[in-house]
């Protein structure tokens, strides 16, 4: 069974990249990624980027799925299909967080990404 933390339970306080994941028996597969924000303070923003890689060391240039920018407590789910790279036998998840205002300009996000095979889900049209 594939399922993993890409992110595990972490304060991120700056931009930053996850460890090498091999995909194993989901390459070319559906995947389903859950952000969650447990710890935010405001006048912050976080991006997270799903890269792929063949060998583990160069990534590709276009991230393969990315959360739309976050900024509050919350979770969010995304599936990601593989399916249009079966090349691709790494994936590891990239972030940049920012934070503007007055007082101090570290970002801090209580977060943690987890990654597993989506559930198939058959459709009848009938």
């Amino acid at each position: 069974m594939f399922h993993h933390f890409l992110i595990p339970k972490s304060v991120l306080e700056g931009n930053g990249s996850s460890a090498a994941i091999d995909l194993g028996e989901a390459a070319g597969k559906m995947l389903q990624l859950t952000l969650v924000i447990d710890a935010a303070i405001e006048q912050q923003s976080l991006e997270v980027h799903l890269e792929g890689s063949v060998d583990g060391e160069t990534w590709i240039e276009q991230p393969l799925a990315a959360f739309p920018q976050k900024f509050y407590i919350g979770s969010s789910v995304m599936i990601c299909d593989l399916a249009a790279h079966p090349e691709l036998r790494f994936i590891r998840a990239t972030w940049k967080a920012n934070r503007w205002g007055r007082g101090v300009l570290k970002p801090r996000f209580g977060v943690y990404l987890f990654v597993e095979l989506a559930a198939s889900v058959a459709l009848d049209s009938k």
